[in-house]
């Protein structure tokens, strides 16, 4: 049987994000982050260098359109799939490498939207307040790419324990998984990016 993880490559331009998708691809055992880029130029020269099986393709990539070069990055990494950026990425990332075709309506625009709005005064300002310091311990940790158990052992808590100050964290901060988490971490400094 084939252990070999799943080569994976990320186009996005914006650095957050691809952090996230990178901490939550790499949770799975059978998934490996081997590329990133953030525009047409670097994501034509690293798929040609990684030949990855499954390229993740963001369509809105500064002032570039990530369709556009479409053609020329299927050209340059022939045998990769490419899958454009959804939520349900684990799953759709199985499904492409599978040979299927996986298109979700419910996309990343949104979030990719609210990360490009100038930061004057912050509105999440009254949302950060609100958090508990064992809170924000809790979001740090996740934001390291902890999972429950890790966090609980960590904050010498229980998982159901993590479990609620996530919830009342999702709840606080109007975040609906933890990928809109750790993004959001990251945006406000709750977080630190790793390297």
């Amino acid at each position: 049987m084939n252990q070999r993880p799943i080569t994976i490559m990320i186009i996005d331009d914006h650095v957050v994000i691809r952090s996230g998708l990178r901490m939550l691809i790499e949770h799975d055992q059978r998934m490996q982050v081997v590329a990133q880029a953030g525009n047409r130029i670097e994501a034509l020269e690293r798929a040609a260098g990684t030949r990855p099986d499954v390229i993740i393709l963001d369509l809105v990539l500064g002032e570039e359109d990530g369709l556009s070069f479409l053609p020329e990055l299927c050209q340059a990494s022939p045998n990769s799939r490419v899958l454009v950026l959804t939520e349900q990425l684990l799953k759709a990332i199985m499904k492409v490498h599978e040979g299927e075709v996986w298109i979700e309506r419910s996309m990343m625009g949104s979030m990719i939207q609210e990360l490009n709005k100038p930061t004057q005064v912050d509105p999440e300002v009254t949302k950060i307040k609100s958090l508990t310091d064992r809170e924000r311990e809790v979001i740090a940790l996740v934001g390291e790419g902890l999972k429950n158990k890790q966090v609980g052992e960590r904050l010498f808590i229980s998982e159901t324990t993590v479990t609620h100050h996530l919830s009342s964290v999702f709840d606080k901060l109007d975040v609906s998984d933890r990928l809109e988490l750790i993004i959001y971490a990251f945006r406000h400094g709750l977080a630190k990016i790793p390297k």
